[in-house]
């Protein structure tokens, strides 16, 4: 199955966040109707990306990622500014509490290298919500979304949970359930 280690903001940082997207979705352009705009019900901050894990593997990635959560402590973060990766993904940044929230999603990528896992091969880590994506064969240009959501400032939030995510791919998009939870030492769930 395909798993991730990620962070939800909790419901008021996603409501926040909507609002600030919705007059996005209505832009004009010439990519508008090659943006595909994530679902709500999904947003997350992915740590770590383990790709397909064998069924044997995931207890094993369960329990050090529970000892993981145990170790780490809970941050506060919020969801501000906006960017970009080409014209291939629209994201909302993250402030507040990022050094942890660096060396949490450090200690989940390490898990999965231990395991044998390839976390994604990105150089660096860059906190972020997905926001939209476009499609590979017909990008869109993104950059006026990113600079309509450069000056979003969401409220702080507690990180309080590190979760494991079932990740299942349609032609309609990707579809997130729960595998497993655990709450980060002296944290609150989000």
């Amino acid at each position: 199955m395909r798993l991730f280690a990620a962070l939800f903001p909790d419901a008021e940082a996603v409501r926040e966040l909507e609002r600030a997207v919705r007059p996005l979705r209505a832009l004009p352009g010439d990519g508008a109707g090659r943006v595909r705009w994530t679902p709500v019900a999904g947003w997350h901050l992915t740590l770590a990306f383990y790709g397909e894990v064998p069924d044997e593997l995931v207890p094993t990635l369960r329990g050090r990622l529970a000892a993981v959560a145990a170790a780490r402590p809970g941050c506060t973060l919020r969801l501000a500014g906006g960017g970009r990766f080409g014209d291939r993904a629209l994201w909302a940044g993250v402030a507040g509490d990022t050094g942890e929230l660096m060396a949490l999603a450090a200690a989940a990528r390490d898990t999965g290298r231990a395991l044998g896992l390839l976390p994604d091969a990105r150089p660096e880590y860059v906190p972020h919500l997905t926001v939209a994506l476009t499609g590979r064969r017909a990008p869109a240009p993104l950059a006026p979304y990113a600079e309509r959501l450069a000056g979003f400032a969401g409220r702080p939030w507690t990180a309080g949970e590190l979760v494991l995510v079932r990740s299942e791919t349609s032609p309609e998009g990707s579809r997130y359930a729960t595998e497993a939870s655990w709450p980060l030492a002296g944290g609150r769930p989000g």
